[in-house]
């Protein structure tokens, strides 16, 4: 996930808190304050109500002091109502407190916030209670909660995406720097120094702290190709020389069998050494992409040459081959390198094949990729061992001639033209390499 996304649901997900929150504890306190203006305009009623004891109406109930009649006074809508009775018992100094309780008035049920005040009256005991119905309490902290959650959500809506934009905007200086600076740099000498436009100080920082790093790069980059220049010439030009004064010793005919034997066995010597030290600096030229990869190839004709190449080796193993290779495309790169990596694909292969075998090419669709795939009827590998094939000098089978690294060099040329190999193996079922190829075009 995107950092900018990242940041836009770490928002989202602060709001929903606030949101939750909100719900609950606005209410309350909603309620709270409700109650506590209810409950003023509740003492008010009682102190009212306390003052004019004396009126004839209600002295009249208290001078009955029938403990089983009730004085009661209701409101048209029934939303508040006054209550007095007789009560047994002693009481001690007059008191007040609040409850909320269901009341039925006049087969209506409703909540009430509800005063009782107990108080004596010429010595008699008496209760007073005062309610106030909450119904329209309840109906405002619904319509509260409603207003919160639209209001909230509205906003989460809002702020998402301008969070979402916003971020964008911050981060695009950053998105230039990745696609300039570091995703598509395959060679230190196509790097650019041009500072990317930002305000932010910390990409400013990246920005330069990258430029100051691949500078220290380049000088290594261009050091280890002229260490591999001088390589190349340190190396090559004694092995030279070494193999012309063999030869020439060879041409002494003072020279016995046994003499001659040990020569020509270090004549083959020297060749290995040398087919070795070329294989490496092949693989260190790719890897430091010192090749152009500009040409127009098709895959098509350079497998059929490969093909006709190998013609004497798949006839002597009598190896059954089969061409199904059926798009004809094209594709950028490097044709020497690409016959390279090619080559010691059929090369294994084929010597890896078993004796009246087959040898397949054919092409598909993997993973919206084009790809040819080699497969052949040989050995086989283990799970272990195709996971250790594209190591350098890795021999998977001794009885075989080789130096173990042919399959590295197809690796590093495979990946200077992002190609993907993928290797599927059994035992004594045989190989199959898929080269799936990141853009090709129909040639026609």
């Amino acid at each position: 996930m995107k950092i900018k996304h990242q940041l836009a649901v770490f928002s989202v997900i602060n709001k929903l808190i606030i949101v939750l929150i909100l719900w609950f504890l606005l209410p309350l306190l909603v309620q709270k304050v409700v109650f506590s203006h209810i409950d003023k305009s509740l003492l008010e009623k009682k102190q009212k109500f306390v003052q004019h004891l004396d009126k004839e109406e209600i002295n009249d109930f208290l001078i009955r002091k029938d403990t089983a009649e009730t004085y009661a006074s209701f409101s048209t809508l029934h939303s508040e109502f006054l209550q007095l009775y007789q009560v047994k018992g002693k009481l001690g100094n007059p008191k007040s407190f609040y409850r909320n309780e269901s009341r039925v008035i006049e087969e209506e049920e409703n909540d009430f916030r509800i005063l009782y005040f107990d108080f004596t009256y010429e010595n008699s005991n008496y209760r007073l209670e005062i309610g106030n119905d909450l119904s329209e309490i309840k109906d405002l902290i619904y319509v509260i909660r409603v207003f919160i959650f639209i209001i909230l959500i509205a906003s989460i809506l809002v702020t998402f995406f301008s969070e979402t934009v916003f971020t964008e905007y911050l981060l695009k200086p950053f998105n230039k720097i990745i696609k300039a600076k570091i995703k598509h740099i395959d060679n230190p000498d196509s790097f650019d120094f041009k500072p990317v436009e930002t305000h932010s100080n910390e990409f400013k920082e990246l920005d330069e702290g990258l430029n100051s790093m691949m500078v220290r790069i380049q000088d290594v980059f261009n050091k280890e190709k002229q260490f591999i220049a001088n390589v190349s010439h340190e190396l090559l030009t004694p092995i030279a020389l070494l193999k012309n004064r063999f030869e020439n010793l060879i041409q002494n005919k003072s020279l016995d069998d046994q003499a001659i034997d040990k020569v020509v066995s270090s004549l083959k010597t020297l060749d290995v050494l040398k087919k070795i030290i070329n294989n490496l600096l092949l693989i260190s030229k790719v890897e430091n992409n010192q090749y152009h990869v500009d040409e127009t190839i098709s895959i098509n004709e350079l497998v059929k040459e490969l093909i006709e190449e190998f013609e004497d080796r798949i006839n002597d193993k009598n190896i059954q081959v089969r061409f199904d290779i059926k798009e004809s495309v094209v594709i950028k790169g490097n044709k020497t390198l690409l016959h390279v990596m090619f080559f010691n694909l059929i090369g294994n292969a084929i010597k890896y094949n078993n004796t009246n075998g087959n040898l397949v090419f054919s092409d598909t669709i993997i993973n919206e990729h084009y790809a040819v795939v080699i497969s052949d009827s040989g050995f086989g590998m283990s799970q272990n061992q195709v996971t250790q094939l594209f190591n350098r000098f890795t021999r998977l089978n001794f009885n075989q001639e080789g130096q173990g690294l042919g399959l590295a060099i197809a690796k590093s040329i495979a990946q200077l033209h992002h190609i993907e190999i993928e290797v599927a193996s059994e035992i004594n079922k045989g190989s199959s390499f898929s080269l799936l190829f990141p853009s090709v075009s129909k040639h026609k």
